[in-house]
């Protein structure tokens, strides 16, 4: 299937992209969002708060190795790793729904061979979504537009879409 070994992947070029995860509780949905990384090529994982760390088994089962190629990071609060990546040149979005957000295919990414831009996504917990100090630090809110009932999917899902997003844009 040409897939690339884990010691490939370290050397490969990166989609310039971090995923920070803030407070996410569930192991198994860390676990895919460090697989959907892996996919993307991402650059690394920053783990934040109570989201678990690698190694754990139940990471492992969605992940299938994924937390292994994927550089991760972790972080006391999504707040320090905000600052962090601001600090050193990121553009940061909370993945949120907010007052003034940009929808997700409305995003704008500036990309040139010379001088790239990097950026950095922050997913929040299950259930209270990203902490509002964090939004309040971030560069900008991203929305995925909803059509149905509910109000918000599920952070692996929301990852994986988030994640090909800037995919196509940035490397496509």
């Amino acid at each position: 299937m040409n897939r690339i070994s884990v010691e490939a992947f370290k050397e490969a070029e990166k989609l310039p992209l971090i995923v920070v995860l803030d407070d996410v509780r569930s192991m198994y949905n860390i676990g895919s969002v460090f697989r959907t990384s892996d996919a993307f090529r991402v650059e690394a994982v920053y783990l934040c708060g109570i989201t678990a760390t690698p190694p754990h088994p139940e990471i492992h089962k969605t992940a299938l190795g994924g937390e292994d190629s994927v550089d991760w990071k972790y972080f006391p609060t999504a707040l320090e790793a905000v600052n962090y990546l601001k600090d050193d040149g990121y553009h940061v979005f909370a993945i949120e729904q907010c007052e003034g957000s940009t929808m997700l295919q409305d995003l704008s990414v500036e990309h040139t061979t010379d001088d790239k831009q990097r950026y950095a996504v922050v997913f929040g917990n299950e259930v209270k979504g990203v902490h509002q100090e964090v939004v309040d630090q971030c560069n900008g809110c991203l929305e995925i537009p909803q059509f149905g009932t509910k109000h918000s999917m599920n952070v692996s899902v929301t990852a994986g879409i988030v994640i090909w997003e800037f995919a196509k844009k940035l490397l496509l």
